[in-house]
Parts: C-alpha cells; sequence; structure tokens
C-alpha cells in the first residue's frame, strides 16, 4: 500500500479566539510541495472568518473524486485505442443528514465531458469505460456517498 501526506497549517496569529472571530484559512501542503490555500466554506462559516478564494474541505473531496475518476477514466480509454484530447467535468457534492442528524457528503455529481481524435466511442462504450473508472478509483470506494456520472461526448 502507498502512503500520502498532507501537511494542514493553521495558526492565529494575534486574533481572539474565544469569541469565534478567528480566520478559518489555512494552508494544505502536500509531499509534492504544492501548497494550496483551505478555509471553511462561506456558507458554513461567514466571511471575513472564511476565505471565499480558498479550498473549502467540501470542494476539495469533490475534486479528489473527479480528480480520481479522470485519472483511471484515461488510463481505461487508452487501454482501448482511444484517443482523448480533452475532459471536463463540472462535478458537484451535495451535503445531507445521515441517521444521526450529522451533514456529510452525500452526493457527488460528475458531469465529463470528452473530446476524442480519431476512433469515436458510442455512448455504450464511453458508459462503459466511466463504469471500469468508478470501479477502480480509490477515492470512490472510500465514500459512502451516491457518486452518479453524466458522461458526455464533445
Amino acid at each position: 500500500m502507498s502512503e500520502h501526506v498532507a501537511t494542514i497549517a493553521w495558526t492565529r496569529g494575534d486574533q481572539p479566539f474565544a469569541d469565534k472571530h478567528y480566520s478559518r484559512a489555512h494552508d494544505w501542503t502536500f509531499d509534492g510541495g504544492a501548497v494550496v490555500r483551505g478555509s471553511s466554506a462561506p456558507s458554513s462559516v461567514r466571511v471575513p472568518f472564511s476565505d471565499p478564494a480558498a479550498v473549502d474541505p467540501e470542494e476539495a473531496m469533490v475534486a479528489s473524486l473527479s480528480s480520481c475518476h479522470m485519472l483511471w477514466f484515461l488510463d481505461f480509454a487508452a487501454r482501448a485505442g482511444l484517443v482523448v484530447d480533452r475532459y471536463e467535468d463540472q462535478a458537484s457534492g451535495t451535503l445531507g443528514r445521515n441517521e444521526a442528524g450529522r451533514s456529510y457528503m452525500s452526493a457527488v455529481t460528475l458531469r465529463p465531458t470528452t473530446t476524442f481524435s480519431g476512433r469515436q466511442p458510442d455512448q455504450a462504450e464511453l458508459d462503459h469505460l466511466h463504469h471500469e473508472a468508478h470501479q477502480s478509483c480509490d477515492m470512490a470506494n472510500s465514500v459512502r456517498a451516491t457518486i452518479t456520472v453524466l458522461a458526455t461526448l464533445d
């Protein structure tokens, strides 16, 4: 098995803390050196205590699922002899409530649009490739959210 590392760092600075009027902005540093600004979602904690320009955990989860799916899709398309020129996904996630009344990511919808050169797959082949990608995606296998793929050709 492989290990994947991220360092999450937040500092209070001179902000008050006990009154909850502190910034939720922080940094995500990944093992390859990339740094991403993170924050709570403005829908959860109002601005200025959230940074709307930063990535919130819910967006990161949706992006992670979409990215993992895309990487597997590209692999399966290449194995099928297809040439992918472009892949774009307008993915979204929905928070719901579980049996205990706690908020969780209940559904994620992937909306990949793919452009191919040369041989063009029909919708059945496209759907099969996306099914295989979904079955292989480590991230999709790690969550309990319902994940729907609505694939189209460009």
